[in-house]
C-alpha cells in the first residue's frame, strides 16, 4: 500500500520547475540539503541565498508524524487551534505507552488496559481531524515511517528527536515540539534557522562485524553531543552508495544524539530497492524520474570542502566496531581498547542484558545479522550468557521475521521477545531488580543511554552497539569480549570463534504482514466528539498561557542553578511518567527533578527562599507560583540535550519560571521554549554561571526594547547586599518575539484563525 500518493507526486512533479528558479538564483552548485529545503520554502518565503547558521527561513513540511507520548500534548494544542482538519498528511504511533516486563502478547494487552483512556482519546481526535492512526503493537514510529511514508527529496517534522530517521530514504526529516507540529497541521509556516553543513565523506566498505551503527558511533565520538547542533549531516561517498537504506537510517537516526537538526543521504539503488521492497514501487518510478534533483551536484561531492561548512571523513574499509557510553553516547571505544579503558574506569564488566531494538536497529536487516550470530552460537554449542531481549521494529518487521524464523532462533536461546514498541530505549523497562540500584552493566543498540534512561537505576552503566556486537556481547556475558580475536567455551569445554555475521538487507522472500495496525481516519469528522473528563489523571484541557504584562522581570528567585549534564531526561523524565503526558499539571510534578543542584550536589533538592527550608523542585516552584513570586533557572552547556519533549519547556512555564539562563542550549529545547512564551537566554560570557549564588533575587531587564539581536541585562541582588549585572544573548527574531509577548506561539495562531 502507498500512502498520499497523490501527495507525492505532486512533490515530484513541481521539482524540476522549482529547481529551475532556484539555480537562476543561487548560481553555484547545491547539496542534496540544501536542493530540499529550498525546494520547500513556505510559498510567502522569498526565494534567495540564505545565511547558513544566521537566517530565520519559513518552511512549508509535506506530512507531520507523532507518537503517543508527544501526540497528547501536540493534538490538546491543535484542538485550540480552530481548524477542522489537519492541512498535510498526519499519522500518530502508539509506540511509547507500552512497557516491556514479561513478552510482547502480556505486555501489549496490559498496555491497552493501563492507556485505554489516552488510546480512546488520540485515536478520537485522529480520526476527528483527518489523521492516521497506528494503533498498539503496530510498531515504533520511525520504523513505521521509513516502511510506509519516507520518500526522497521530502521534508517532513516529528514530534520525537529521531525523526531524522527517514533520511535514510533521502529525507530532510526534523525533530519538533508539539507546538512546531501544530504550525504544520493549521497550514501555517514553519520556522527553522537556515542549517550549516557537515558532510561525512564515506569511502571504503563495511565488512566483517563492522556494521553502519559503528559509522555514528564514530561520528559521535568526533563530534561530541552538541558538534552537529545547527547543522545537518549530509553523507556521501562510495561507502553511502554500498549501504542498506535502513543501514542508513541508522546512521541519520543517532545524528539527534550530535544535536544534528538531521542527517541525510542522496538518492541511490539501495532506497530504490527498499522502496520496492516495502510495496512502494510507484514512488521509486517517481523518484528515479527526478533523480538528478534527489542528490547533490557532483561538484559538490568531488569538492566538499567548499560547499560544506565542516567536513569529516571516514574509510569504512578500516572501520572497527564501537561501543559507546556508559552515561552519554558520544564517550566512543573501539570494541579492541574496551577491556584496557574498562578496567582503568571501574567500569562493571559482568553483562546482566543485551537489548536489540528501537527506532535505530530494529529492521529485518538488523534482525537478521544478530539471528545469524545466535544461529552459529547455537551449531557451535555455546548459549547466551546474559539475558537477550528483542523490539523488533514493526509488525510488518516482526510478522516476517517470524515467518522466516528468524524470532525462533532468538527464542530458542533463551530471548526474550518484547512488543513491537520502544520499550526499555525510553524507560519503558519493568526491569527485575532494579529498585536495588545495584552497579552493573548493559549493552543495548538504541541510541541514547544516559543516567536512569532504560531501567531507572542511576548505576545501570549502558553501552551502545550494533545488534551484532550486542548479539556476541549476551553470548559471552562480557563488556571486554571482542569477537574479531576472542573464543568463547562451548558445551564440551572447547574454544570456538564466532562466525562474522550475514544478513538480508530486504527478506529474501519479500515482507510480509497480516494486520500492520493501520487505522484510517473518518472521511468526514464533523461528527466526532473528543471528551475529556475534567476528573481524569491522564488528560487536561489547555488553557492558554497569559500574555507578558508589559514589564520587566523583576524580584524573581533562583529556583535551581543545573551543574553539568541536564538532559530533558533531567527536566522532564520518562519511564513511569509517561502516563502523565497528557495532563500538563500531573507531569508536572516532575519538573527538574532529575537535575542536580550545583549548590548541594543532589537532585531534587533545593532552597525555598521564602522559608528557608529544601524541599523538591516542583513543591518550591508551587509555592513561588502561589505567592505570585517569579523565578528562573539557571543552567549549564547544551541544557536541554535529547528527546524533542516540549513537556520540558510547558512544565517550568506553567507552574511560573519567567526564564531560563544557560551557557548554551541543544536546538529543539530551545525552540521548544520559545513557542510556549518563555525566555530562552545564554550567558555572553560563560563565566556569569559562577556568579549566580543560591540565595539571589534576579532581575532581566530590557524586555519593553526586546528586539533581534539586542541583548538583556541580568542583575544579581545577592544575599550579602552586594550586586552583579552583566549581558545575556538571545536567538529570538520579530516572530518570536511577538511569541513571547502573546504568551505563546499558539495564543498568536489562534488569533490569526479567529
Amino acid at each position: 500500500m502507498t500512502f498520499d500518493i497523490d501527495m507525492i507526486k505532486k512533490v515530484y512533479q513541481a521539482l524540476p520547475n522549482k529547481m529551475e528558479q532556484i539555480r537562476k538564483v543561487i548560481n553555484r552548485p547545491l547539496s542534496l540539503a540544501e536542493k530540499i529545503l529550498y525546494t520547500h520554502l513556505h510559498e510567502h518565503t522569498p526565494l534567495k541565498e540564505y545565511q547558513r547558521g544566521k537566517d530565520y527561513v519559513d518552511f512549508a513540511p509535506d506530512r507531520v508524524a507523532m507518537q503517543d507520548a508527544t501526540a497528547q500534548m501536540a493534538l490538546l494544542q491543535f484542538m485550540q487551534a480552530g481548524k477542522s482538519k489537519v492541512a498535510v498528511p498526519t499519522t500518530t504511533h502508539l509506540d511509547h505507552l507500552i512497557q516491556a516486563k514479561i513478552g510482547a502478547d502480556k505486555d501489549l494487552q496490559e498496555a491497552i488496559n493501563k492507556n485505554n483512556e489516552v488510546y480512546n482519546f488520540l485515536e478520537s481526535v485522529s480520526s476527528k481531524y483527518g489523521i492516521g492512526f497506528w494503533k498498539p503493537g503496530a510498531g515504533i514510529i520511525h520504523q513505521v515511517v521509513l516502511e510506509n511514508y519516507a520518500f526522497p527529496g521530502g521534508m517532513m517534522i516529528g514530534t520525537d528527536s529521531h525523526t531524522v530517521n527517514a533520511g535514510g530514504l533521502g529525507m530532510v526529516a526534523i525533530g519538533v515540539g508539539g507546538a512546531d507540529a501544530v504550525d504544520v497541521m493549521a497550514e501555517m509556516p514553519w520556522e527553522l534557522k537556515m542549517p550549516k553543513l557537515i558532510g561525512v565523506k564515506l569511502t571504503g566498505k563495511l565488512s566483517g562485524w563492522t556494521a553502519p551503527k559503528d559509522v555514528i558511533l564514530k561520528v559521535a565520538g568526533i563530534l561530541s553531543v552538541k558538534g552537529g547542533t545547527g547543522a545537518i549531516i549530509e553523507y556521501f561517498g562510495e561507502g553511502a552508495t554500498s549501504m542498506s537504506a535502513t543501514g542508513k537510517g541508522t546512521i541519520c537516526n543517532m545524528g539527534a544524539e550530535v544535536g544534528a537538526t538531521t542527517s541525510t543521504f542522496g538518492y541511490d539503488d539501495s532506497m530504490e530497492r527498499y522502496l520496492r521492497g516495502t510495496g512502494r514501487s510507484e514512488v521509486a518510478d517517481l523518484a528515479n524520474e527526478v533523480k538528478e534533483h534527489l542528490t547533490a551536484d557532483s561538484e559538490v561531492y568531488a569538492e566538499p570542502e567548499k560547499y560544506f561548512d565542516q567536513v569529516i571523513e571516514i574509510n569504512l574499509s578500516e572501520l572497527t566496531p564501537y561501543l559507546n557510553g556508559p552515561f552519554t553516547p558520544d564517550l566512543a571505544t573501539p570494541v579492541s581498547e574496551m577491556k584496557e579503558k574498562a578496567k582503568a574506569n571501574d567500569w562493571p564488566t559482568d553483562i546482566e542484558w543485551a537489548l536489540i531494538g528501537s527506532c535505530t536497529n530494529s529492521s529485518y536487516e538488523d534482525l537478521s545479522r544478530a539471528a545469524s550470530i545466535i544461529r552459529d552460537a547455537n551449531k557451535k554449542g555455546v548459549k547466551a550468557k546474559a539475558e537477550l531481549g528483542i523490539n523488533p521494529g514493526s509488525e510488518q518487521v516482526r510478522y516476517t521475521a517470524e515467518r522466516d524464523g528468524l524470532l525462533e532462533v532468538f527464542e530458542k536461546s533463551g530471548a526474550r521477545i518484547f512488543t513491537n514498541a520502544c520499550g526499555p530505549c525510553i524507560g519503558q523497562w519493568d526491569r527485575a531488580g532494579a529498585e536495588k540500584e545495584e552497579k552493573n552493566s548493559i549493552v543495548h543498540s538504541f541510541n541514547r543511554n544516559f543516567r536512569k534512561r532504560a531501567d531507572g537505576n542511576p548505576n545501570t552503566h549502558a553501552f551502545v552497539a550494533s545488534p551484532e556486537m550486542v548479539a556476541a556481547i549476551a553470548l559471552s556475558g562480557r563488556l571486554d569480549f571482542n569477537p574479531l580475536t576472542d573464543t568463547l567455551t562451548n558445551e564440551k569445554g572447547e574454544e570456538v570463534m564466532l562466525a562474522e555475521p550475514k544478513g538480508y538487507e530486504l527478506p529474501p522472500l519479500g515482507f510480509d504482514v497480516k494486520d500492520n495496525g493501520y487505522i484510517k481516519p473518518a472521511a468526514d469528522g464533523s461528527g466526532i466528539k473528543v471528551v475529556v473528563n475534567p476528573s481524569s489523571d491522564r488528560l487536561q484541557l489547555l488553557e492558554p498561557f497569559a500574555p507578558w504584562d508589559g514589564n520587566d522581570i523583576t524580584g524573581a528567585k533562583l529556583l535551581i542553578k543545573a551543574h553539568g549534564k541536564c538532559t530533558t531526561d533531567h527536566i522532564s523524565m520518562a519511564g513511569p511518567w509517561l502516563r502523565y503526558r497528557g495532563h500538563l499539571d500531573n507531569i508536572s510534578n516532575n519538573m527538574l527533578i532529575g537535575a542536580i543542584n550545583a549548590f548541594n550536589m543532589e537532585a531534587n533538592k533545593v532552597k525555598n527562599q521564602l522559608t528557608g527550608a529544601y524541599d523538591e523542585v516542583p513543591k518550591v516552584q508551587r509555592q513561588y507560583k502561589a505567592e505570585g513570586v517569579p523565578s528562573v533557572v539557571v543552567g549549564d552547556e547544551n541544557y536541554g540535550e535529547g528527546s524533542s519533549r516540549e513537556h520540558a519547556a510547558m512544565e517550568p512555564r506553567h507552574l511560573g519560571v519567567k526564564a531560563v539562563i544557560v551557557k548554551s542550549f541543544a536546538r529543539i529545547h530551545e525552540t521548544n521554549l520559545k513557542k510556549q512564551g518563555m525566555l530562552g537566554l545564554t550567558f555572553v560570557n560563560p563565566a556569569d554561571y559562577d556568579k549566580v549564588q543560591e540565595d539571589d533575587t534576579i532581575s532581566i531587564l530590557g524586555l519593553k526594547e526586546f528586539a533581534p539581536g539586542k541583548n538583556l541585562t541580568v542583575v544579581l541582588d545577592h544575599k550579602d547586599g552586594a550586586q552583579d549585572r552583566f549581558e545575556v544573548a538571545h536567538t529570538y527574531n520579530a516572530d518570536q518575539i511577538k511569541w513571547f509577548q502573546a504568551g505563546s506561539a499558539l495564543n498568536l495562531i489562534k488569533a490569526q484563525n479567529a
